[in-house]
């Protein structure tokens, strides 16, 4: 397989990665979307890494999926405060909780 079969992959998975998230109200499915943006990075670390012959490009993949481990953690953590506090998930509500 080619280089450029990847990078079109990994493009489109971004372009869907941010429509998700500049159109859902919903708190997980705008994780959702923002893990759809980092696996793309993913894709594109590897796949350049592979190019290369360089082993550099998994170590950062494996750096970039501890940060979506993470990321998810306290991004659930969140939306489930917001739950807690409004008994929705809606993300256009979440400005509601400055104090």
């Amino acid at each position: 397989m080619f280089l450029n079969q990847f990078l079109f992959l990994a493009a489109i998975l971004f372009c869907i990665g941010i429509y998700g998230v500049l159109t859902r109200k919903n708190g997980v499915l705008v994780l959702m979307s923002i893990e759809l943006i980092l696996n793309s990075v993913n894709i594109n670390l590897v796949a350049f890494g592979a190019y290369h012959q360089h082993i550099a490009g998994q170590v950062f993949a494996l750096f970039v999926i501890a940060v979506a481990a993470a990321e998810v953690g306290v991004g659930l953590a969140i939306v489930l405060l917001i739950y807690r506090n409004r008994r929705s998930i809606n993300v256009a509500e979440a400005n509601l909780l400055k104090g």
